[in-house]
């Protein structure tokens, strides 16, 4: 029998980040563990910023910050389902 301590649910994705976003996290992407019961983009919103203070800079305004699951955009509420992929963006301006 094995006497481990069973490990958190996680599960895998990659993150991708643009513009001033990649900037202030320090990386343009990463696949990271995160906990599996994180339901929507905020609630990740909400993990990633107690990540350390490159995350607390790039989601210190939550409200402007955009995303997309799976190259689709969505709302913060929106559920993170089975995607694979998660992107940030500031929002875009056009001209």
């Amino acid at each position: 029998m094995n006497a481990t301590a069973p490990l958190a649910a996680t599960r895998t994705v990659k993150l991708v980040y643009f513009a001033w976003m990649r900037e202030r996290v320090g990386v343009p992407s990463e696949t990271l563990d995160i906990p599996a019961d994180l339901a929507t983009i905020a609630d990740l919103v909400r993990w990633l910023k107690t990540r350390g203070e490159n995350y607390e800079a790039a989601f210190a305004n939550e409200a402007v910050v955009r995303a997309a699951l799976d190259q689709v955009h969505a709302k913060p509420h929106a559920a993170l389902g089975s995607a694979r992929e998660i992107a940030f963006f500031p929002p875009m301006t056009g001209g």
